[in-house]
């Protein structure tokens, strides 16, 4: 059976003390379902924008919204339909994560789901590899990392989910396990295409599962996005040799509490200032800026709905007649901030 190695290092457990802070905090946060359905609704775009553009998909983040949408929007099809297929799969991880044991069937579903109508040979979807593949340098040709040998691949993923399904996981913080699935599916690479995408599928499958998904508010995939080079050169720290895992898990946990923080800083600003406020759609959108963005004027809101100043101007009447939000400066240097004086 497959078994991991790695030490707990003081950044290991400082990271895990600040994600298990933070994730009790966020549980603890008083939010009306609107405010829940818009955080789920962000973390679900910022996902399938994050993990599809990582591995080369161009589509920018409107044009993500605006296919979660149901929009008509002129986009190459492989963009596309990697996008929708994202999408799916992000939606299918909680009857994914209640199989037990999880399946090699249901890994390659996964996979199918991740990758249907996407690849050059219809057959590669939802099955392992049949050949050797290397990941390399798409304009150098250097080869960055080649996996092991198809012929184990099947014996690999056999290891694996005996791993993953054992009552051995009851010892690692689901963090941790969520890592180590990340990792150990990109290294044995079981598929032509669609690998990097499946493991993080599956990393996000695990802390669902273990209680840990923060009521899905959250997108790792972001992280890893914002400096794709770090993200390479931290699954390529692991010794190919030795496996040990410290140095990725570092990084790993590192993400998971950087990303937990900044849901953190937006359910605290929300829960402080909405206190069941029913606020609209349009208007969350606007207290969100503002939690990111500390500011906003009234040009910034006509550029977010394509309003004119007048219109934009009743939004903000709105929110300040709602108390939550409170003027700033006079004349072109007006500007508006959420109250703190709740």
């Amino acid at each position: 059976m497959f078994e991991p190695t790695f030490q707990y290092t003081d950044v290991i457990v400082n990271n895990l003390t600040r994600i298990e802070e933070a994730r009790t905090i966020i549980n603890r946060a008083p939010l009306i379902p609107n405010w829940e359905l818009s955080l789920r609704k962000a973390a679900f775009l910022t996902s399938a924008h994050s993990s599809t553009a990582i591995e080369g998909n161009t589509l920018s983040f409107e044009e993500v919204t605006a296919l979660a949408e149901g929009q008509n929007i002129t986009v190459r099809r492989k963009d596309r339909q990697e996008v929708l297929n994202y999408f799916n799969a992000l939606e299918k991880i909680p009857d994914f994560a209640s199989e037990n044991p999880l399946t090699e069937t249901d890994l390659l579903e996964i996979h199918r789901i991740i990758t249907e109508e996407t690849l050059d040979n219809s057959e590669d979807e939802g099955s392992f590899r049949n050949r050797q593949v290397v990941v390399g340098n798409r304009i150098t040709g250097e080869v960055i990392f080649r996996p092991p040998d198809t012929a184990e691949v099947t014996r690999l993923i056999g290891n694996f989910l005996e791993w993953f399904n054992s009552p051995q996981l009851e010892r690692f913080n689901p963090v941790i396990t969520s890592g180590i699935t990340h990792y150990e599916l990109v290294r044995i690479h079981p598929f032509i295409d669609g690998n990097g995408r499946t493991a993080r599928i599956m990393a996000m499958l695990v802390l669902y599962k273990k209680g840990y998904d923060v009521k899905r508010f959250f997108s790792l995939d972001d992280f890893y996005d914002m400096d794709r080079a770090a993200y390479y050169e931290a699954l390529n720290s692991v010794n190919q040799e030795s496996l040990d895992l410290t140095n990725w898990l570092e990084y790993f946990t590192e993400g998971v509490a950087v990303s937990i923080k900044a849901v953190e800083d937006k359910v605290l600003g929300l829960s402080r200032h909405e206190g069941q406020i029913p606020l609209n759609e349009r208007q969350m959108k606007i207290v969100e800026k503002l939690i990111a963005e500390k500011r906003i004027a009234n040009r910034d809101i006509q550029e977010m709905f394509n309003l004119s100043h007048s219109s934009a101007f009743d939004e903000i009447k709105k929110l300040l007649d709602l108390k939550v939000i409170k003027q700033m400066g006079a004349g072109r240097s007006v500007h508006y901030v959420l109250r703190q004086d709740d």
